[in-house]
């Protein structure tokens, strides 16, 4: 057995740079208002990645598959990815560093397996509470205060992630990864107020990347999923730093990648 794989190019897929890994399918709701921000100026390719029921989670699975289908891009391409989408971007970039022109870490720190699902797994080895308890707790740690209603659903969305997605950690065990120092530039994004990728995580970033080609940002707010809140100006902040790279030796240049807003 093997897993599946899909993807959707948005907009024009010819013209495509820049490819969001999406591994946790009940997450990427999360993602659109980042790609909606950031498709006004530029393709965006989300790759997906999908488990069936009696498939293995694998991140080698996952590795080969998106490699099936980055190696048939004629350029190196603009790597984004969140959370544990996040940690499979940078497996890629530490394995194949010519394809990846830039690599844009979200809510990943500098020991890259930490995402909320180790967060989680900790606090039931130490809370003597239920999955659903701990799963409210969850919403209001990574989302801050909801309605009930809102929080229900958030419930629903962070179990079915459990369930569902590619993860390398369960109650049995959490994956754990020293730092990964990739060739490539890199921009890492956090908040201020996440408790899961908190501030000193990403400022240890500083210790394993270049300062010349490697840029970290901190959003004001927003938690673990900031760039659901702060879509605006985590799509800048991005943006900027695309067009601070150094343009390719190849005729497509850097500045190729952006359109008008209304193209």
């Amino acid at each position: 057995m093997h897993a599946k794989s899909t993807y959707t190019k948005i907009i024009m897929p010819n013209l495509t740079e820049v490819v969001c890994l999406s591994a946790s399918p009940h997450l990427q709701v999360f993602n659109r208002p980042l790609l909606q921000s950031l498709t006004q100026h530029t393709p965006i390719a989300q790759w997906e990645y999908q488990l069936s029921p009696d498939e293995p989670c694998s991140l080698d699975i996952a590795l080969a598959l998106l490699h099936d289908y980055l190696k048939h891009h004629d350029r190196p391409i603009h790597l984004i990815g969140h959370g544990i989408s996040g940690l499979l971007a940078l497996l890629y970039t530490q394995r194949h560093p010519e394809r990846v022109r830039s690599l844009t870490l979200l809510s990943v720190g500098a020991y890259p397996a930490l995402d909320w699902q180790t967060y989680y797994y900790t606090q039931r080895h130490l809370l003597p509470c239920s999955r659903q308890i701990l799963l409210t707790r969850m919403v209001d740690i990574l989302f801050g205060c909801s309605s009930k209603p809102m929080t229900k659903t958030l419930v629903k969305i962070l179990g079915q992630d459990l369930d569902d997605s590619l993860s390398p950690h369960s109650l049995v065990k959490c994956l754990n990864l020293i730092p990964i120092q990739v060739k490539v530039p890199l921009l890492v994004c956090g908040s201020v107020d996440d408790v899961v990728v908190d501030p000193h995580q990403l400022r240890s970033w500083q210790y394993y990347c270049s300062e010349d080609t490697s840029k970290l940002w901190v959003c004001p707010g927003g938690r673990y999923f900031f760039p659901y809140f702060h879509p605006q100006q985590t799509g800048e902040q991005i943006l900027n730093f695309w067009k601070s790279l150094p343009s390719c030796r190849s005729s497509h240049s850097s500045e190729k990648l952006f359109l008008p807003a209304n193209f």
